[in-house]
């Protein structure tokens, strides 16, 4: 048989059968999202969702969780500790079986989890199998047992190595540098989860330590304890903006046999923060327990704004969104077996779950109404202001559709388009300015590349109205460029993504103060409208250089100060310091077009910082933080983060 025949036959002998964890290893991404960063800290995630598990059955109100020095994690918790007996069925120890097998643990059995976040049960193996190193520590039944693993085999016999009082587990990994792009922890990342947590489970604490502080520092650490759980968490979330309500709203109960907790409180925004939580997990594209709670909200608001007489002399009709301008909420329900839409459990598909959420939610509200009518007022008349701006929003958003009709192509003026027509080949630079715009559009590959030049500093659409923000022409720009439409009367958000014209969007501005600024409005735009952009990975932001360094004919670029200094030496050589010369960019517009693209737009140089969102909940707060009202806490903010700044005199 020839070559080229070996190579398109398709027989029984192609078929290959991955043992124990080797397919979690061949295909990480399929278990924990991805191998970069996000991937990097699912891992820890879970492991303390093990050890959450634990809390939630009874057994557990204490969690540590430690970074050390080399960048490996430990997990330790005062549950009941794993299994260590022999499981007859496998003649294996319930420990190892835990720890090298998929789809292997307690959660399966209902009368050992009522409720688990973890019901795919590929958790801590996954881990084991992603980890160069693993030790797991257990302690029950008045011993001390222990096993070590190495990419998730067994190094030996789970053995007995003391005795001990008390009981949990003790789990330490190590990623594997060789599956992961990035191997090191950011302890910010690990603290809004492990605050999360909190929050969602009242009464636990949890500890986050960082041991990698240099000699002479003592270990970074919080401590996170929540004893009003999610009524703390919604005003946690709603720190940074003006309250409408002083109160915040809240229910505990079970109904139906699924217990439900919620909060909820208003303030003076025109955006809706919900969060919504099935067995601690963040279902972020929702599902129907956020349809349970949109209904119970929306009825009983309507129907007290209708029995008081409040809407009488308003002719204006009120729509579901309205009741949710300037909410904020958290949800958080258990569910025995919760179905999930797709392998990454944002969205929950249980129906009878949408009932008693209704319900709950309805009797809370109804309660709280009639116990406090000053406050329900002024819920009402928020509601009324929200439904008059949304009728002018679409107003705005018609003019915006007619003038692309009337236009032809809808595309702005100022847009320099690509030649390519498949979206998924093309990318388009939001530049700041027409100078940079002008560069950007000499230097760029007219192939694939599209320049839209934006004037100045875009609306700050935290602060703004609906209406406002859709009759603003730079903003108007963006969405026709894009070629998604203006949202609908329906979903002012919605994105018909099919019609996108580009699938990256890459935010060029400035390296300085202004430049920042500017990326960080479009980016509060695009998270408060177009968020499924960010979700899907479609935007970037460039990184421009900060230096030129040069000495004669040859130059170099530097992106930050240490790269500078090297260059600086590595030129100098043994010449004198005198002769190289150092060019601080403080605009685009200093490059020139072939600068512009060698550094910041070839894509076999460039480097581009991919947006994701992370914790939802962070970024709502960050967002409100740093673009709303409250002076405050941005000041305090920025004292933090600008020790590293560096200003141009």
């Amino acid at each position: 048989m020839s070559e080229e025949n070996k190579r398109n036959e398709y027989s029984a002998d192609n078929i290959q059968v991955l043992e124990g964890l080797e397919a979690v290893r061949k295909r990480p991404a399929m278990y924990i999202g991805d191998v970069g960063i996000k991937g990097l800290h699912h891992l820890v995630y879970e492991v303390v969702d093990n050890s959450i598990d634990e809390a939630l059955a009874g057994y557990c109100d204490t969690i540590k969780v430690s970074i050390n020095p080399d960048n490996s994690i430990t997990v330790e918790d005062n549950g009941r500790g794993i299994p260590t007996g022999i499981n007859t069925k496998e003649g294996k120890s319930a420990l190892e079986i835990v720890m090298t097998v998929l789809h292997a643990g307690g959660k399966f059995d209902k009368d050992t989890y009522k409720v688990s976040g973890g019901l795919h049960g590929v958790g801590v193996s996954c881990v084991n199998a992603l980890s160069i190193h693993m030790r797991t520590e257990v302690h029950r039944e008045g011993k001390i047992f222990e096993q070590e693993y190495s990419i998730g085999k067994p190094l030996y016999e789970v053995r007995e190595i003391g005795e001990s009082n008390a009981t949990g587990t003790i789990q330490t990994f190590k990623p594997d540098s060789s599956i992961f792009e990035f191997t090191e922890y950011n302890y910010d990342t690990l603290a809004a989860r492990m605050r999360e947590l909190a929050f969602l489970n009242k009464g636990i604490t949890i500890t986050l330590t960082d041991l990698r502080s240099t000699e002479g520092e003592e270990p970074r650490q919080t401590v996170y304890f929540s004893e009003g759980g999610l009524r703390e968490f919604a005003s946690y979330l709603d720190r940074n903006r003006e309250k409408l309500i002083n109160d915040v709203i809240y229910f505990e109960g079970e109904r139906e046999g699924v217990p439900v907790e919620v909060a909820l409180t208003y303030n003076t925004s025109y955006t809706e923060n919900i969060q919504a939580y099935v067995n601690n997990i963040n279902t972020h594209e929702g599902g129907t327990h956020l349809s349970g709670f949109r209904r119970g909200l929306t009825n009983t608001l309507k129907k007290y704004a209708t029995d008081s007489g409040i809407l009488a002399k308003e002719k204006i009709e009120i729509d579901g969104d309205d009741f949710r301008e300037g909410l904020t909420a958290v949800l958080s329900v258990k569910v025995a077996e919760p179905q999930f839409e797709g392998q990454t459990k944002t969205k929950l598909g249980n129906r009878e779950v949408t009932a008693p959420v209704s319900q709950a939610v309805s009797e809370m509200l109804a309660v709280y109404l009639e116990e406090h009518p000053a406050e329900a007022k002024l819920i009402v008349e928020k509601v009324i202001l929200a439904a008059r701006a949304r009728h002018a929003a679409r107003k705005a958003r018609e003019m915006v559709q007619r003038k692309n009709v009337l236009t032809g192509s809808g595309l702005p003026g100022k847009l320099a388009d690509c030649s390519e027509k498949d979206p998924a080949l093309c990318e388009i630079y939001f530049v700041e300015g027409d100078s940079a715009g002008g560069t950007a559009k000499q230097g760029r590959d007219r192939h694939f590349q599209a320049i839209m030049p934006l004037r100045g500093k875009i609306l700050n659409v935290e602060k703004a109205m609906q209406h406002k923000i859709f009759e603003n022409d730079e903003i108007k720009n963006i969405y026709t460029a894009l070629g998604v439409r203006v949202g609908t009367e329906e979903d002012s958000k919605a994105l018909n993504l099919e019609k996108l014209r580009y699938h990256k969007i890459i935010i060029m501005c400035d390296a300085d103060v202004d430049g920042a600024h500017i990326e960080t409005l479009i980016l509060t735009f695009l998270f408060r409208f177009m968020k499924e952009l960010i979700e899907k990975g479609y935007v970037y932001i460039a990184t421009p250089p900060l230096y030129q360094v040069k000495k004669g004919a040859k130059s170099e670029y530097a992106w930050n100060e240490d790269q500078r200094d090297r260059l600086i030496m590595e030129l100098k050589g043994g010449g004198s310091e005198s002769s190289v010369t150092v060019q601080r960019y403080k605009g685009l517009g200093e490059m020139n077009a072939e600068q512009l693209w060698d550094t910041t737009m070839n894509p076999e140089h460039r480097t581009l910082r991919q947006v994701t969102i992370e914790n939802a909940a962070e970024c709502d707060q960050i967002f409100s933080m740093l673009m709303g009202d409250d002076v405050p806490p941005r000041r305090e903010f920025i004292e933090k983060n600008a020790k590293y700044a560096r200003l141009d005199v």
